[in-house]
């Protein structure tokens, strides 16, 4: 049984981009992939391929769950997940994890912009 978020570190980029386009709000699959791409300014991407077969391994794992839709939408077809606490933790960690790196990075002098 996973316990610590750092169990699932290093995290793919699929599972990570699912964390960073749900934050703390709930989403359906098609909106995930407009969040992402706008947050990212086009530079990241989730294809549907990918996303739902990363939905249904982050159900399993205890990262997202289901959410009710919100009353506005009312299209039944569409299913909305949100972050568990859990999977908000696992997200920070993994956002850690990537910190750190960008400056072993920066001090190895591979970022952009290092001397």
């Amino acid at each position: 049984m996973i316990t610590s978020p750092e169990d699932l570190l290093p995290l793919s980029p699929p599972v990570y981009h699912v964390l960073l386009a749900l934050g703390h709000d709930k989403l359906h699959g098609y909106a995930m992939m407009q969040v992402l791409e706008e947050l990212t300014g086009g530079a990241e991407r989730l294809l549907p391929g990918t996303l739902y077969a990363t939905l249904a391994r982050m159900v399993e794992t205890g990262l997202i769950e289901e959410a009710d839709a919100p009353v506005k939408d009312g299209d039944a077809r569409r299913r909305y997940y949100r972050a568990t606490p859990f999977g908000r933790r696992v997200g920070a960690a993994e956002t850690a994890r990537m910190a750190r790196l960008v400056e072993v990075a920066r001090a190895q002098r591979l970022a952009a912009g290092a001397r």
